[in-house]
Order: C-alpha cells, then structure tokens, then sequence
C-alpha cells in the first residue's frame, strides 16, 4: 500500500506553536482523507524551526464505490415533493428511479445513488489546499505581494482574485510526494498561492542550503540529517539535555533542568550545538531566581550550579544552530555580552528595590491608612501601590482598596484558620506591596517570591515573609499549598475576594473562557479547605467579603443572596472535580453535597465515610432497605397521597408498623449523636439496622390501606426512614 509525505517549508515558526501544528495537520488531513473514503496504517507528524511533517503509511490507493437507497415520496405524492426529490438525488427524471412495493405504505420512488470510487492522488490534491489555506495558527500573516492592498494586488481591480493565503510565517516550499514503499513515488502537484507541491526540500539554512530531492520518508530524513536537520523534535530534546548534562559535568557542575525551556530551545534549533558562557561572579549577590529568570527570558539559556552544592554557579549553558568553525568562540562571546547586560540591569532593580523612594513625602496618607512604617522599604512600596491608585479591575477599584478588604477579611478568618492575627494583619497589607518593585516590574513571574526575600531583609517574621510568597498559592492542582496557617490565611482572603468581586460584577467563567483564572482561585479554596482540614463555613465567609460594602456608590456591583448561592454552587463543582480526581464515586458525591452545604470539609468526610462504608454489608443493608422505602414514598407523593404530617402511634395496627416505628426511633437518635460527634460511620451503622424491620414492614403490612388516616401514617412512617437516613446522604442518589 502507498505511502504519503508531506512538508510544508517556512520561515521560522515560533517553537510555542510548532508541537501543537503539527499534531493539527495530522488530524487535519487524515480526518479528510478517512472523511474521502480512504484507510491509512498509521501517521506520525514531525516538526523543526522551520518545517512541518506529516508520514502517513498504508494508504489506501482509491476510496471504495459507494452505493446508497435514498427512499423518496410516495409514487401519488403531490408534484413538487417528487421534483424535490429528484432534485435531492441528482435524478432528471422518475423513470431513473425505482419503484418500491410497501403493503402497508404503498408504492413510493427509490433512487439509486452510486458513487464511482476516487484515486488517492486526486483526494489529496483536493483536501490540502483547503487545509493549508484554513490552518488553525494562533497568529498568522501576509507577505509578499499578498500583503499589499487589495487594489494593488490585483492591478486596481478591487475584489478581483483568490483569497491571499495566510500562514504563521512565509510558506516557501511544499512537498508531497506519493508512492508504494518499493516503487517509484509519484509528485502530487497541488497549487496554493503560486508555490506547486513538489519532491524538491533544503536542509539547514547556513549548513547545507541546496536543494534536495526526496522520493519518501526514509530517504527524506537520512537526507535532511546529512544536510544537518535533526527533525525528530524529541530527539533534540534528548540531545539537547544529556550534552548539556555532561558538559556540566566536565566542568564540576551540575545542569539545572527546565522542561519547558528545553521545549522552547528544541524548536529553535535544526542542529542543536551545546555550549558554555560565563558571567562575573560578583553576579551571583542577586538573588537566583532573578539570574535564572534573566538568562532564560533574555537568552534562552539554562543555567548551573556547583556539583553537590546550593546555589548557583557563574557558568550557563546555550544552544546554538550551527558549528562555528571556531568551536564556538564567537557565538559564547556575543551571548556573554548580553547576559552581562541583563544582569547589570537586575543588579539594579535589586539594589533600587532596598532603598527608599524618593517621594516619600507623598506617601504619608497612605502609610497612615495601612499602619506602614516609612522607614523601610518593602511599606514604602505598599504606600506608593496605594498613593498610585493602580487600577485592580475597572469595577472592582484600585488595588489599594482590594488590599483593605483583604486584610478586613483576612480577620475574620484567622481565629477559624487558628493563625496570630497580628501576623496575618501584617502579611495582608504588605502581600501586593512587590508590585511596585522593580524586579517584579520586570520579571511578573516573581511576584510573592520578591516579596518574601525584601520582607525577610527588612526584618519581618518568617511567617509574615513566607506568607508574601505564599499567599498567591496554590496556582493549580499540582502546586504546593502556603507553609503554615498565616499564609493559608492570607491565600483564602485573596481568592475569596477575588470570586466574590467578580460574581458581583458578573464576570464568571463561560465555558471554557476563564480570563481571570476562577476556577483555579475556587480549587485553590477547596485544596486549602481540605489539606489543611479547616472548617469554613463558606457562605457566611462570602458574605463577609462583602464587596458592595467595600465599594460604596459603585453601581455596577450587586451582591445579593441569589448571587451568593450561585458562588457557592460554582465551589461545588470544583469540590466535585478535586474529589473525582481523587477517586470518589460521582454518585456518592451527589448523595451528600446538597446545594446548601457549605461546610466542604464535612463534605469531604461524609463521602469518605459513605464510600467506605456503601460495601460493607451494613451499607448493602442500609442502602437496600432505604431504597425501597424512600421508592415507594416517591410514587405515592407523586400522584399527590397525602402523607401524614406525623407518625401517630394510635394508628399503628400491626406488629410490623411498631416494630419499625420504634426501630426508626432508636436508630435516629443513635445517628443524630454519632453525627453530632461527627462520626459519620457510627451514624450509618446505626441506620443501618433498619433493614430488618423494613423488610418485615413490606412483607406483613399494605402500605395502601382502605383507610385513607393508617395510610397516611403508614407512608409516614416511610417518611421518617427517608428524613432519618437524609441527615447522612441522599441514598436514592446513590447506584446500587
């Protein structure tokens, strides 16, 4: 069976988007070709700097014949619904179509549809152009003449034309070639914007730029590896890492690995060739992550440190696309040159950072409103964030006002969270204050990590310092929670009034837009809640975060109980996703979280203990005899029974109906005490005696009794069972 190359030749893609284009042009073009009545035996795309590949293997030479029946009116049926289908089917006249017998429906028209199957070569050279042409890149351009006005591309004839193609860089070269793997290959000739689809591809752009002539993959890829293109990304990577490793090695340090970086550098090079540059190690006095940061943003490097040792060295490491004649002399130096530059740059923001501003005259009203002391540095960068009035979001207020409803909140739940106050107070009011610093000017990412290491040199508590840092976290699923309760404080009064500020002003995430990180804010909650095993009752807390109160004579903010519950409903969705990831049973989730519950730590404990419990012969017992009784009440309520209000002990005729009358009374105060004391498994032992009972009940009693007041206490009493095993869960939610 044939086989199918392709490549698509460009300038340099950017490497965010290569990994993810080229898995798009695979399921691009097999989805059409499989979509055109052709099979294939596997696909594998490739990527470089400057190409995207696709190899697909196995593919069938000519999609099948297709036959279809498509039933039409009946023969009697009026004029235009026969003409329309006719039409419909491609027919010119009734007498191309069949006439078809139904005993019960009568004569009625049949037409006939076949459709001749199709060479590969003539779908693919149908398919590309449109793929190519309809490409999903993030960013695309024009250029060329393309990329002038409409009017002058086409000789002053405006509208005149096909539509200019638009690609993440300029296409210079397609190549698609088709063919058995032991016959010659043929050349599908597809045309897009004046390039035609050849065999013909180059290799490195310095290395080896002449032309190449491929017949399919094998011979394409040792040829572009003997004109220096690596194009398996992967192995890149791979090659990447291990000669930065041992170059490292060599000389007594140890390679500080970054994936993401490694993912960056991969796709800036064809030919990747590790070496090694050196800064001053005078250098080495700002803090390291600002060294890092400014190595890898400016220079896409990676950098060192000693072998067994802490700390970085004054070594890192770089990626070139060529073998310089001179081993790489002059491409070291250019990159040294440049480092040393960012590096002065950021010695300066750190050293700035440490010093007093030079209005501080200006910042008395806004160190008075938080308490700052003026004489050190980290308040003073508080007061000016204050005094600036930086905007936080155009309807919530400045970030000024968002550090006071943070601190006010952080307040209230430090006695829960059982954290010092004055320490959270503390923490609250100096957590935003490294957003005027300008180190987190210039590297955002380190935000709270700044912070912490100017509030350790003022002078502030550990747990004030790592709540600066902390207080941003957890940043995902993954990530650490804050070290102890002062941050865990901090980071719950952060989120809280980020959620309750944007569900007033009606910014919630819609589907999968989630501009402001939401979601991410609502699971860090739950995370905290949980890990940290902190009972919160969430809906007071929301109200305490009482934005409209925070924001007076704004009118676009709006809090009220319908937002609230809606608030609360959207923590329950994240609580569902953390404790299905955490292998909870959907359905036992559902059986305890009611919409009011709003306590999610009891939450948690409620489904741990139903789920260790549901497979216990108790809970087959409890689960088994609720169902039926809960069941029965249902349909009753449904076609409107009344049910007694009560059970009356007078109108308990039966042995049965007492017995279970006083089971149901014994088991509801042995469950009301376990919960109480928040045992949730005593409580559905003790429920779970009721199956005996039940089941005597539904053997020896009619529940639908003549006399409409022993019904109504009969179905009463099925309704204390339901009330009784509600105070754990909602069994009739759960699958047996």
């Amino acid at each position: 069976m044939p086989d199918l190359l392709l490549e698509l030749r460009s300038e340099e893609i950017p490497a965010r988007m290569q990994r993810k284009a080229a898995g798009d042009l695979k399921k691009l073009v097999t989805d059409a070709l499989v979509e055109a009545g052709l099979t294939y035996e596997g696909a594998r795309e490739y990527w470089t700097p400057r190409r995207l590949v696709l190899d697909i293997r196995g593919l069938t030479a000519r999609s099948a014949d297709q036959r279809e029946e498509r039933k039409g009116p009946r023969t009697d049926a009026p004029e235009k619904a026969i003409e329309g289908f006719l039409r419909g089917a491609g027919l010119s006249s009734v007498s191309e179509a069949q006439v078809v017998s139904d005993p019960k429906k009568g004569d009625f028209y049949v037409a006939v549809i076949s459709r001749p199957g199709r060479p590969a070569e003539e779908i693919i050279a149908d398919v590309m152009p449109g793929i190519i042409r309809n490409f999903p890149w993030p960013k695309s351009m024009r250029w060329g003449a393309a990329s002038m006005p409409k009017g002058m591309r086409y000789a002053g004839i405006e509208g005149k034309g096909p539509e200019s193609l638009r690609w993440v860089r300029p296409l210079q070269s397609i190549v698609c070639v088709f063919g058995p793997e032991h016959e010659e290959t043929q050349v599908i000739p597809f045309e897009i914007d004046g390039l035609t689809a050849g065999n013909v591809t180059y290799g490195h752009r310095f290395h080896a730029p002449e032309a190449i002539t491929v017949r399919r993959f094998e011979d394409y890829a040792s040829s572009l590896e003997k004109a220096k293109v690596m194009l398996d990304a992967d192995r890149r990577k791979d090659v990447i890492l291990h000669d930065a490793r041992d170059l490292a090695f060599a000389n007594g340090l140890e390679l500080i690995e970054d994936e993401g970086l490694l993912e960056e550098v991969s796709g800036l090079v064809e030919w990747p060739h590790v070496l090694m540059g050196e800064f001053e190690k005078e250098y080495l006095e700002i803090p390291a992550e600002i060294i890092r940061l400014t190595i890898k943003t400016n220079q896409k490097c990676f950098v060192t440190r000693p072998q067994g040792g802490e700390g970085l060295s004054n070594r890192f490491i770089l990626v070139s696309n060529i073998e310089a004649k001179d081993g790489g002399k002059e491409i070291v130096h250019g990159n040294g040159k440049v480092v040393r530059a960012r590096l002065s740059d950021a010695r300066h923001f750190w050293t700035r950072d440490q010093g007093d501003m030079p209005d501080l005259d200006t910042l008395v009203e806004s160190a008075k409103k938080f308490d700052l002391d003026l004489k050190k540095p980290l308040d003073q960068r508080m007061a000016k964030l204050d005094a600036l009035n930086v905007t936080f979001h155009a309807k919530l207020g400045t970030q000024g006002e968002r550090v006071r409803r943070i601190r006010d909140l952080a307040q209230q739940l430090a006695p829960i969270v059982g954290a010092d106050p004055a320490l959270v107070d503390r923490a609250a009011v100096l957590a935003k204050a490294d957003l005027r610093t300008e180190a987190v000017g210039e590297f955002p990412e380190l935000q709270g990590l700044m912070g912490r290491k100017y509030a350790t040199l003022q002078g502030e508590s550990p747990s004030v310092a790592a709540a600066i840092e902390d207080h941003w976290k957890p940043n995902g699923p993954s990530d650490r929670l804050p070290e102890d309760k002062v941050g865990l404080t901090v980071a719950l009064a952060d989120k809280l009034d980020t959620l309750v500020g944007f569900w007033a002003i009606d910014e919630k995430p819609t589907g999968s837009k989630d501009p402001y990180a939401l979601r991410r804010a609502a699971l860090g909650v739950v995370r905290i809640l949980l890990e940290r095993k902190v009972r919160l009752p969430l809906y007071k807390t929301l109200i305490a975060a009482n934005i409209d109160a925070a924001l007076v004579g704004k009118s676009e903010i709006g809090i009220n109980e319908e937002v609230l519950f809606d608030l609360l409903s959207f923590f329950h969705d994240r609580l569902k996703v953390y404790l299905r990831d955490m292998g909870a049973r959907h359905d036992l989730i559902d059986a305890v979280l009611t919409p009011e519950a709003d306590d999610l730590l009891m939450v948690a404990r409620r489904v741990e203990a139903l789920t260790g419990f549901i497979t216990s012969e108790d809970g087959k017992n409890l689960l088994a005899g609720t169902k039926r009784a809960v069941q029965l009440l249902a349909a009753e309520e449904k076609k409107g029974t009344v049910v007694a209000d009560g059970v009356s002990e007078k109108l308990l005729r039966l042995d049965a109906e007492k017995a279970l009358w006083a089971a149901i009374k014994t088991a509801s105060k042995d469950a009301a005490e376990a919960i109480a004391k928040e045992d949730f498994r005593s409580a559905m032992e003790a429920l779970s005696k009721l199956r005996a009972p039940v089941d005597r009940f539904f053997e020896d009693v009619l529940v639908n009794d003549e006399d409409a007041a022993i019904r109504a206490n009969r179905l009463a009493l099925l309704k204390a069972i339901r009330e009784a095993t509600g105070t754990v869960a909602d069994f009739s939610k759960i699958v047996s």
